[in-house]
């Protein structure tokens, strides 16, 4: 058994809305042993009421509670699937994470316009259509998403999963001077 199958691993699942994030994270979850789901989205909606903080505060607690939640997972031995939009924020999650001894697999999902569409007027979201695709364009145009990419168009759930447990090019290689 290599050093890296016996770390424990974070997989961290991004893209926009109705590219199969939530039952990719969750059949990914099922599937990997010792593991637990973090859906972002969960920890997102806890704000109640009409005076909630604002939106870059919200989302700057939400990912604070996420690492959080995930480091407290990770050592108590278990391993973390995370359901969650990563805009800007890989870089930051690394560095809240360098000091576990644990692999970090990132996976951008998308798909194609037409797609996305037809999945979100199915669970009702196409209101949500908009927001998808801005995200789907600034996802699949920066530099740091390209190796992560992976198109779930035309794929099956179990088909997702299998090649993101699988494929090493999904695994996040740590900057020089990070600890392992």
């Amino acid at each position: 058994m290599s050093n890296e199958s016996q770390k424990q691993i974070i997989y961290l699942i991004s893209g926009p809305l109705g590219v199969g994030k939530s039952t990719t994270s969750k059949e990914l979850a099922q599937r990997v042993r010792q593991c637990v789901l973090i859906e972002g989205d969960n920890i997102l909606h806890m704000f109640q009421g009409e005076s909630q903080p604002a939106w870059d505060e919200r989302l700057r607690l939400t990912w604070e509670n996420i690492r959080a939640l995930t480091r407290n997972f990770m050592q108590h031995g278990l391993n973390v699937v995370i359901d969650f939009v990563v805009e800007d924020e890989l870089d930051w999650f690394c560095e809240q994470i360098s000091d576990l001894n644990v692999a970090l697999k990132y996976v951008v999902l998308h798909a194609d316009k037409a797609t996305i569409a037809q999945r979100l007027t199915r669970r009702g979201d196409i209101q949500m259509l908009e927001r998808s695709l801005f995200l789907l364009h600034k996802m699949e145009r920066d530099p740091s998403n390209r190796p992560f990419l992976y198109d779930s168009t035309t794929k099956q759930t179990g088909e997702i999963v299998a090649d993101i447990i699988n494929g090493s090019r999904f695994t996040v290689v740590q900057k020089e001077g990070s600890p392992p």
